[in-house]
């Protein structure tokens, strides 16, 4: 089970990150260009927030079976002066979950704005701060925190 929900938290991530650079996209262009909120766009931003709480469900059933996890709860005071242990023990969950969080109150902020430019200014910054932090939080293969690869097997 830790395998297959590995795997697909890091295919999900993927999608996280595609939906939120579209996002902040299409926001930003409305913004600046002064353009109606579509149904498009609502839907474009009802389906990132979505994604993202797929991924956080994932992630959190991922980080109660890790053995990382394990390890981390269970000799705190050692794991945290190792950078592997603290950065999944608690930096990458702490990361996300504010960031999921963020762009929920993005997402349902831009939704009850008044006007086309609120909604798109709204979310467009809401989101843009979220995927600044998940940049962070991801364990890139170049990352100093903790490296993983791009994407997981089987």
């Amino acid at each position: 089970m830790y395998v297959i929900l590995l795997f697909f938290h890091s295919l999900v991530r993927w999608l996280v990150l595609a939906s939120l650079v579209y996002s902040i996209y299409r926001g930003r262009r409305g913004w600046l260009g002064n353009r109606a909120f579509t149904k498009s766009d609502n839907a474009i931003r009802h389906w990132t927030a979505t994604i993202s709480h797929i991924q956080m469900t994932i992630g959190y059933l991922l980080y109660f079976q890790s053995p990382t996890v394990k390890y981390f709860t269970a000799n705190t005071r050692q794991a945290l002066q190792q950078i592997d242990f603290l950065f999944f023990g608690l930096i990458h969950i702490a990361l996300m979950t504010i960031s999921v969080i963020l762009i929920t109150i993005g997402s349902s902020l831009s939704k009850r704005q008044e006007t086309d430019l609120e909604k798109y200014r709204t979310m467009t910054i809401w989101f843009a701060v979220a995927l600044l932090i998940i940049f962070i939080a991801i364990p890139w293969p170049f990352s100093p925190l903790a490296n993983r690869p791009y994407l997981r097997h089987f």
